[in-house]
């Protein structure tokens, strides 16, 4: 790879993780080790071409453009948490994926079953991943930057939450909307 590629490549790993918490390598092969899939299957169950599941793995391409493929991503990625707690068995979690390959997405802010804790309230992480994912489907995280630099000066907390949200890491917000829970 040339040093073009290679800075490219770097680019699209770093708005991957702007957009999405962290690259979507390191995202889809822990996707593909807790569930026991291969690149293939996962692929099929998120609704992309295996070359293009190659190509975000890789960082060839940064952006998943379908909002449905990322609402099943994030349903991988809870129904990873529930496998790996135990809640649910290697089998129900082949069950579940049948029905989220077959999920056509929705309001970014709709709840179901699978966004939801035991109780069935929503968890910390997908409400922030919910409010990540509209910031991000409005405006690319330089721009929202840029609207957090404006609104610094007369709004500073409406442009840290710009910030945390729009742009920076999931982990991060989570530690952001705790504290401000309080």
């Amino acid at each position: 790879m040339d040093a073009v590629q290679q800075e490219a490549t770097a680019r699209a790993r770093e708005l991957q993780r702007s957009w999405y918490g962290e690259p979507l390598g390191a995202l889809f092969r822990r996707l593909i080790d807790d569930l026991g899939l291969n690149q293939a299957r996962l692929a099929a169950v998120l609704g992309l071409s295996a070359p293009m599941l190659s190509q975000l793995m890789s960082g060839q391409r940064a952006k998943i453009g379908n909002p449905a493929v990322v609402q099943r991503v994030q349903a991988l990625q809870e129904l990873a948490g529930q496998v790996a707690d135990g809640s649910i068995s290697a089998a129900e979690a082949t069950d579940r994926m049948d029905v989220i390959k077959k999920s056509q997405g929705g309001s970014v802010l709709t709840g179901t079953a699978q966004t939801t804790t035991s109780s069935g309230a929503p968890t910390v992480r997908r409400v922030v991943r919910e409010i990540q994912s509209l910031l991000r489907s409005v405006a690319a995280a330089g721009d929202i930057i840029d609207a957090a630099d404006s609104l610094a000066p007369a709004h500073p907390e409406l442009a840290e939450f710009l910030r945390v949200y729009g742009a920076g890491r999931t982990a991060d917000a989570v530690a952001h909307y705790e504290s401000h829970q309080n």
